[in-house]
């Protein structure tokens, strides 16, 4: 028979599956730049002590879910959202502002998993698209499709995924993401 460790749960998430989903539904969600996340980051106490296992230093790094984590549980205490991402760290059809260093993408995190919402708006210019391409080093052919719908016309639009199987995680106090996903995994099973 199998035993949950509560030792190991508590140390990994300090708050129970209600309080995790009071602290959704009871507080407001804070609202900052990732320009804002990133300082903040940097200069927090696990950042400068090393306690972090992905160092923040400098902006453009990937936020990982220990600083997305660390943002909602520790710093804010709510849920969080972070907008304006550099655009060297997201898709190349994300909308790039008028800075030209950032995308319009947002990210909302919750505790316990750190994001479970990601999305933004799509880049309609046909020109700032294939720039984009280019930039990242894509080939233009492999995406004709999609620059084909820039090409005949779009309209200014956005899009967004929640994780299903993080949102499951989160309201059902799952801890691994195996445990929700809702076929069965066996190895060297799958076709693609």
């Amino acid at each position: 028979m199998y035993v949950h460790n509560r030792n190991h749960l508590n140390e990994r998430n300090e708050l129970s599956l209600i309080e995790k989903l009071n602290f959704v539904l009871e507080n407001k969600f804070k609202v900052i730049t990732y320009t804002e996340a990133i300082d903040i980051l940097r200069n927090c106490k696990p950042n400068k002590k090393k306690k972090f296992k992905y160092l923040i230093d400098e902006w453009g790094a990937d936020l990982q879910s220990e600083h997305e984590r660390f943002l909602v549980e520790k710093e804010f205490k709510c849920p969080v959202v972070i907008y304006n991402y550099p655009a060297k760290i997201k898709s190349f059809y994300m909308k790039l502002n008028e800075d030209g260093k950032t995308v319009r993408a947002m990210d909302i995190l919750f505790p316990g998993i750190g994001e479970i919402v990601g999305g933004s708006q799509r880049e309609e210019r046909l020109d700032v698209l294939l720039k984009r391409i280019e930039e990242i080093g894509i080939d233009k052919k492999e995406l004709w499709w999609y620059t084909d719908l820039r090409k005949y016309g779009t309209a200014v639009h956005s899009g967004f995924g929640l994780g299903f199987e993080r949102l499951v995680m989160f309201v059902t106090g799952m801890s691994n993401i195996r445990d929700v996903i809702p076929f069965p995994r066996t190895p060297q099973n799958a076709e693609f």
